[in-house]
């Protein structure tokens, strides 16, 4: 008798090997392939709070008044590819009851227009593309891929530096938790500005180049450990004006202790951040860890089944056989 193997033990042999062969292949070259940044985000994320803020109309600050600030991103999907990064644009508007309903972006109490470039896997800054301004760190729109339980450097456009946001545990946000980094902003110098005299305590003097200072209550960001998107964000902006060299605020341009992502915007970031989380999930853990463990299983169940193989008749023993059946 000799042995041969069946088809089925060799399909599963076959199979075995193919997926110990691939689950290896997900999680070290699919896998941090899979985590990058997108190129073709459009997506609107709007902070409500109260707080005060200069009304020129009025020529007075008002306090305890609605602010809203929306933000939107789009990305720039031509020069994205052709410069291999992430390259996003930025509008960021202030506004108070007054001008939110303005179809114009620019009647808002503030409006900037950025553009941010980042390494679409390392999320570290790119010095390209018309980048505007010129930033730094390692957190900003976003914070990198796999979060660590650590402090990260936070771009603050405000500010125009890096703010320290210290980790501070976990927190859930509608129903899903993630890392939550804290920081806070002491009163600093960010520029100047032209203003009336009598504005900053001058009365004998038209117009004073005074200074702009900004500083900021408290930052807290939530943020999916997984994908690194903001599930949600509150921030506590001041911005004021002093007289040349003075040590004291003469204005508030604005100040709000609390301003926060809506619960609308709470529930499209974690949707968004759930469903990529989910696909790198996949392709980083089920299915290379699937994948092995049926391999295996199948590539020692066909091992097997080759080893034992199946009995067959020799030639010569089936026509020995045959010429006796056929005697008379």
């Amino acid at each position: 008798m000799r042995r041969t193997a069946s088809p089925l033990s060799l399909v599963l042999l076959g199979t075995g090997v193919f997926l110990l062969v691939l689950a290896p292949l997900l999680a070290w070259y699919v896998a941090p392939r899979a985590k990058s940044t997108p190129v073709d985000i459009d997506t609107t994320t709007v902070f409500t709070g109260t707080g005060s803020y200069f009304d020129t109309k009025a020529i007075r600050t008002v306090a305890g008044k609605p602010l809203t600030i929306t933000r939107q991103v789009r990305g720039d999907v031509a020069d994205s590819t052709k410069a291999g990064r992430a390259v996003w644009d930025v509008s960021t508007s202030i506004d108070t009851e007054d001008t939110l309903p303005a179809a114009d972006t620019t009647d808002s109490l503030q409006w900037t227009l950025e553009r941010w470039v980042t390494d679409r896997r390392t999320n570290e800054p790119v010095h390209c593309c018309k980048e505007q301004p010129v930033f730094d760190g390692e957190a900003y729109l976003k914070f990198p891929f796999d979060v660590e339980k650590r402090s990260y450097r936070w771009w603050d456009g405000t500010l125009g530096s890096t703010v320290t946001l210290r980790f501070a545990g976990t927190k859930k946000i509608q129903g899903y938790e993630g890392y939550r980094f804290t920081g806070t902003v002491p009163p600093a110098k960010t520029g100047t500005r032209m203003v009336p005299g009598r504005l900053v305590g001058l009365p004998d003097r038209g117009q004073v180049l005074a200074e702009e200072w900004y500083a900021n209550h408290g930052i807290e960001l939530v943020v999916d450990r997984r994908t690194g998107q903001i599930l949600n964000a509150m921030i506590g902006p001041r911005k004021t004006v002093r007289a040349p060299g003075s040590k004291k605020d003469s204005m508030v341009l604005l100040d709000s202790r609390r301003m926060e992502f809506t619960e609308a915007t709470q529930r499209k970031q974690v949707e968004m951040a759930g469903a990529s989380s989910d696909k790198l999930r996949l392709v980083s853990e089920t299915l290379p860890m699937g994948g092995g463990a049926a391999g295996a299983v199948l590539a020692a169940t066909g091992l097997v089944f080759v080893v034992r193989g199946r009995r067959a008749p020799s030639a010569g023993t089936g026509g020995t056989a045959g010429a006796a059946g056929t005697a008379p």
